[in-house]
């Protein structure tokens, strides 16, 4: 990818932002830390320790540090339940003044001991936030006691917040699935383990019942929807497929080392990619009966969506897209999904991508495109509006800047209400882009105001 000079962008950005002309190489920078000053729109790595591990159902999650990092992250994935809804809650330790000056492990014994007193979790997780890796408490330490004293597991998480940025909040969130995965050695089951799928809007529940009609066994859901007595049989499954390469492959990469299950990498995103990974499924399994299944079913799946999606391509062909997303597998499905409804994509960007993520981005977009890695809202605005950009796919940090600018906008992170996964998903991925980009209420804005 050829640096193309970009003015007014920190010098200290510039790497990590290029336009692309023609051909290209893999020469962007991506995966470092923050500037400082520039007001990433990443997460801490506490933030992405949490999305990872909150959607463990029965599961109980103690946050050790002040009660603001609990609240931060208070149902934060918006994961849903086939089950138990007690996972959804935050529990704190609640640090206070006197807690960073003697310490906060006696506290965190006494929240672990009134868990254990007024519910019966299956396991605990405890979170290090900033504050409990200045002071210095010994988490590891607490919870190894609490764990020989009740009898179940209670995992650290070292998660404060300053250690990196959100990429390294997924290794460590990985780090303690594996303690749990590891703990016995399970009988091998003929299946596969659905790794970095959360179950958003029950999109785990698409996946998952996609699989099951083509006769494939789900053995655990990594974290979507997800049961302690489930994770600790993962070690068993024949397969590892992977949706959310950035939160889950260092997971995938362990767990074939150490327990010898391979892995491959999908995504559910768009119709294309949908066809695709069910068929690479199905291969990777080696089935003959299951492959014959698969190419019938994604070939009657593709020619039923094709006058769905037709109308609304009439209604979006010609329009421009930014894309700001949290991982690169994201924000290459959504490209691929954009040209299926007739959009170009102008700007894309990630929070955690790498290299070999933007090095398909550029081969996919057209030249022009803007590829930016770990943005800030200064450099998301200027290049929405150089572009022309007429929607952009984000969370929940980019809805504002996105109204403000007079930009239509799609929320394709944890707090949407409708399944964007499978084929359902791309219809009402369509829909919602649509609705949104030729809503009436662009008449009356004015864009760049």
């Amino acid at each position: 990818m050829e640096a193309k000079p970009i003015s007014e962008i920190l010098d200290e950005r510039k790497d990590f932002i290029f336009c692309k002309e023609g051909d290209h190489g893999n020469s962007m920078k991506c995966d470092s830390e923050s500037v400082s000053g520039s007001v990433s729109q990443r997460s801490c790595v506490y933030c992405g320790a949490r999305v990872v591990l909150n959607p463990i159902t029965d599961a109980f999650h103690i946050v050790h540090g002040p009660i603001g990092c609990a609240s931060y992250t208070w149902d934060i994935r918006g994961s849903l339940s086939s089950g138990e809804e007690l996972y959804r809650n935050s529990f704190s330790t609640d640090l206070k003044e006197k807690d960073v000056i003697f310490g906060g492990e006696k506290k965190l014994a006494g929240a672990i001991e009134g868990i254990m007193k007024n519910h019966s979790p299956k396991t605990i997780f405890v979170y290090a936030t900033c504050i409990v890796g200045v002071i210095g408490d010994d988490v590891e330490a607490v919870c190894k006691q609490a764990e020989q004293k009740y009898g179940i597991p209670v995992i650290p998480v070292m998660s404060p917040g300053f250690a990196g940025h959100k990429s390294m909040g997924y290794k460590t969130a990985c780090n303690a699935l594996m303690n749990l995965i590891g703990r016995t050695k399970s009988p091998k089951i003929k299946g596969v383990n659905i790794l970095g799928d959360f179950n958003l809007s029950g999109e785990m529940w698409i996946i998952k019942n996609y699989l099951n009609n083509l006769g494939i066994n789900v053995v655990s859901q990594i974290t979507g929807d997800a049961k302690c007595e489930e994770l600790q049989k993962a070690d068993g499954a024949s397969l590892n497929i992977v949706q959310c390469a950035g939160s889950m492959t260092y997971l995938a990469k362990r767990m074939e080392k150490e327990m010898g299950v391979p892995f491959i990498k999908v995504s559910f995103m768009g119709i294309e990619d949908t066809m695709i990974s069910l068929i690479n499924v199905a291969n990777a399994l080696g089935d003959k009966e299951i492959i014959k299944r698969t190419l019938a079913f994604v070939e009657k799946e593709r020619a039923n969506l094709g006058n769905v999606l037709e109308k609304y391509r009439k209604n979006l062909e010609g329009k421009k897209a930014a894309i700001y997303v949290g991982g690169g597998f994201k924000a290459i499905s959504l490209i691929k999904q954009f040209e299926e409804l007739g959009m170009e994509t102008v700007m894309v960007g990630t929070q955690t991508g790498k290299k070999d993520d933007y090095e398909v981005i550029g081969n996919l977009v057209k030249p022009g495109t803007v590829i930016l890695d770990d943005a800030n809202p200064y450099e998301l605005e200027k290049f929405m509006n150089e572009k022309g950009a007429d929607v952009l796919v984000g969370g929940v940090k980019e809805r504002p800047l996105a109204y403000k600018l007079g930009i239509a906008f799609c929320d394709h992170n944890h707090e949407r209400k409708h399944p964007l996964a499978g084929f359902e998903g791309a219809v009402n991925f369509a829909k919602e882009i649509n609705l949104t980009i030729n809503s009436p209420v662009w008449k009356y804005t004015k864009v760049g105001v």
